[in-house]
């Protein structure tokens, strides 16, 4: 499974709109959430208005949350978006095998064993997330908030029996470039705290390029995934 998860505390205001780049990422099989960083009375309706349509837009959740919640929300938002889409893709399947009535057509015995599968696929099933950082000034005193959820990330992400991934990019970034990358594919925590020492943290804020550039990390489609995994992903629960 795939998803991102953006952190940003203003509205974009260059490139490709960020609706649109949620919306093509979830076309690509990557679930876009968003969670919105504010200090009592910071962030505009007009913010907190394109925080709520990129979600939508790319099928995921949003939040807007004060800096010492970051953390509690980045791993509550990553777990719940597995568990949904675990939802989504099983509830998908009884409806082909069972029609329209999908899992209320089983007997109870049948639909405690897909509420079973639920529960140990969204802690066993593969995970990549890119977390995609807004580097625009505004964000610089929030950034050690933003650091400590990263490394929370990665222990929650550590804790699934599942196999994790995280990579890391923010925005702008240096020398005019609109994306940087802080950190490639990794399930090792070491690297965690010497991300965002570096940042110039200033210039545009191009939300939507950032978007593209994080889905652009997942390579492959879900589509392509979904083949290789010609069993179903009910297989062995509804028979």
């Amino acid at each position: 499974m795939k998803q991102i998860i953006l952190i940003t505390d203003g509205c974009s205001n260059v490139g490709l709109d960020p609706v649109v780049a949620a919306a093509q990422a979830k076309a690509e099989g990557v679930v876009v959430n968003v969670i919105g960083v504010l200090d009592h009375g910071e962030f505009g309706e007009l913010g907190a208005t394109e925080i709520s349509e990129i979600a939508k837009a790319g099928g995921g959740l949003s939040r807007i949350v004060t800096s010492d919640a970051i953390s509690h929300t980045v791993q509550m938002m990553t777990r719940k978006t597995v568990a949904n889409t675990v939802q989504e893709a099983v509830n998908k399947e009884l409806r082909h095998i069972l029609g329209a009535e999908g899992v209320q057509a089983l007997p109870p015995e049948k639909r405690g064993q897909v509420v079973q599968a639920m529960e140990e696929l969204t802690e066993t099933t593969g995970l990549r997330v890119v977390l995609v950082v807004d580097a625009s000034a505004s964000m610089k005193p929030k950034l050690a908030s933003v650091q400590e959820a990263v490394s929370d990330l990665m222990v929650s992400l550590k804790a699934r029996s599942g196999d994790s991934e995280l990579s890391v990019l923010h925005f702008p970034g240096n020398n005019g470039m609109e994306v940087h990358l802080d950190l490639d594919w990794t399930r090792e925590l070491a690297k965690v705290p010497n991300l965002f020492y570096k940042i110039n943290m200033k210039g545009t804020t191009p939300t939507g390029p950032a978007i593209m550039q994080a889905v652009r990390r997942f390579g492959s489609s879900a589509a392509e995934d979904m083949e290789r995994d010609k069993g179903g992903v009910l297989s062995e629960y509804v028979v």
